[in-house]
């Protein structure tokens, strides 16, 4: 095993023409759609499946959390090379009646582990193409942390395997099974096109600065250990994100999510990219700490850039959120409820049906989910203006006034559990055959689209992707 594996460089290309465009996005949708007819494997019973989870640090606690809260789900092993994890997330199981056992191998909790159906796999992403083929080449599904693989080919094996297996494969792009990204995409994009045409999207996760993370002294792991899985030091065992040969940095960690938004609400694969980024206050990572991309986007609407930006020296700016916007209004979405707002522009077609339809709901300035009575008046100016007869224009007259303010507007579902819906998404796909939110050759095409932000980087210059590179 190559434990150092180089970032695979995918082929530059010519512009994605809208025939390339269509032809690509069929058949990726024509992949994807059928992933989850791959694996309706006999499970352990209809009512109880037995899990594993391979990675017990902070995500793997995050992900077993969520997993304690889905009915009919026995927790059965846990893997982790470090004791100390290990052994609190078993005592946390049995803690809830799960009889779980610990394992410091992960062959030996796939050889030692009856039953088994399915496995969660939250380890360092240069480890998920190793932990996520040979669980499912020992007959188990598999949910595996984003970012897929750290590298295009590591995450092109899983897909393979998975094919090969016939077994699930769900990536844990957790958005995509969020109620409330779900009904911003299905229902305001796709169905109500709430926001006209979309001419450009942006997205953003800022963190402030915080020191490398360190073991409490006599807690360490041993260095035969550590160096057994591929670690040549604690530091580098508990900061492995900021190592080019185990991750793709903060463009990978953070951004991964909300890149993933744009290729999923879009429904489109960038055809170029641009970036900048450095090591501008961590002087001794060796991934950027500041990356900065725009991506073209080709739609059967037109272009859309997408900017993308991932700061981990502040978190002023207004936290983590998605934004599309277009020409007759700009959806601004986040896992975080407090953040997500729908604007509409004054130009844009009464909204007022889709409050009837319950697509929309009212919310006042001070972000309550009611209009108060002194802003009803408001709300009639604008609408009224914004149907008044526009008169022609004087080109010889310069227009300073300010834009017209658009009405705000929420969205009626909310949900503050963040990872429980895609991992019941998971398991409903094992018992009853529903379809994958996440599928591995989605997660694919979105690994494509985030490990060359660092290549662009590198290069300065404009990258182009073919519409092949997208599919495996």
């Amino acid at each position: 095993m190559n434990l150092a594996a180089p970032l695979v460089r995918t082929p530059s290309a010519a512009g994605l023409t809208r025939r390339d465009f269509l032809s690509t996005s069929a058949r990726l949708g024509a992949v994807i759609t059928a992933a989850p007819q791959l694996a309706r494997a006999a499970v352990s019973s209809p009512d109880t499946l037995n899990v594993a989870i391979v990675g017990c640090g902070a995500q793997g606690l995050v992900l077993m959390n969520a997993v304690l809260l889905i009915p009919g789900l026995r927790l059965k092993a846990f893997c982790d090379l470090w004791p100390q994890r290990r052994q609190r997330a078993v005592g946390l199981a049995r803690k809830y009646g799960h009889e779980a056992n610990g394992f410091a191998d992960y062959r030996e909790l796939l050889a030692g582990t009856e039953h088994l159906d399915a496995v969660i796999v939250a380890t360092p992403d240069f480890r998920h193409a190793e932990h996520t083929n040979a669980a499912l080449r020992a007959g188990c599904h598999v949910y595996c942390e984003k970012l897929m693989s750290n590298t295009v080919e590591g995450a092109r094996s899983m897909v393979l395997t998975a094919r090969a297996t016939g077994k699930l494969l769900q990536i844990g792009h957790q958005r995509r099974s969020n109620p409330c990204y779900l009904h911003a995409r299905d229902r305001l994009l796709r169905e109500a096109h709430l926001l006209g045409r979309i001419t450009s999207a942006s997205g953003e996760w800022h963190r402030r600065a915080s020191d490398d993370i360190a073991a409490a002294p006599g807690s360490e792991v041993p260095p035969d250990v550590l160096e057994r899985h591929g670690f040549a030091s604690m530091h580098e065992l508990l900061n492995w994100r900021w190592y080019r040969r185990f991750a793709g940095g903060p463009i990978s960690d953070l951004g991964a999510h909300q890149i993933d938004m744009f290729n999923w609400m879009l429904d489109a694969q960038p055809r170029a990219l641009v970036a900048s980024g450095g090591t501008d206050y961590y002087r001794q990572h060796e991934w950027y700490d500041n990356a900065v991309a725009v991506y073209e986007y080709p739609t059967p609407q037109g272009l859309v850039r997408a900017t993308y930006d991932v700061l981990t020296t502040t978190s002023a700016g207004g936290g983590y959120h998605e934004y599309f916007m277009g020409d007759q209004g700009a959806l601004k979405i986040s896992e975080n409820p407090s953040f997500t707002k729908v604007y509409r522009e004054p130009n844009a077609p009464d909204w007022e049906p889709l409050l009837e339809r319950q697509l929309l709901r009212n919310v006042g300035d001070d972000g309550t989910s009611e209009l108060k009575p002194w802003e009803k008046p408001r709300r009639r100016l604008l609408n009224t203006l914004a149907a008044r007869p526009k008169a022609p224009r004087d080109p010889t007259v310069v227009d300073i006034r300010d834009s017209l303010p658009g009405s705000v507007y929420e969205l009626p579902v909310t949900t503050t559990a963040i990872h429980q819906p895609h991992l019941e998404n998971f398991f409903a796909a094992i018992r009853h055959g529903t379809p994958l939110a996440c599928p591995g050759e989605s997660a694919f095409a979105t690994a494509v689209t985030v490990l060359r932000v660092n290549e662009a980087i590198a290069a300065e210059r404009k990258l182009t992707f073919a519409p092949g590179d997208f599919v495996v």
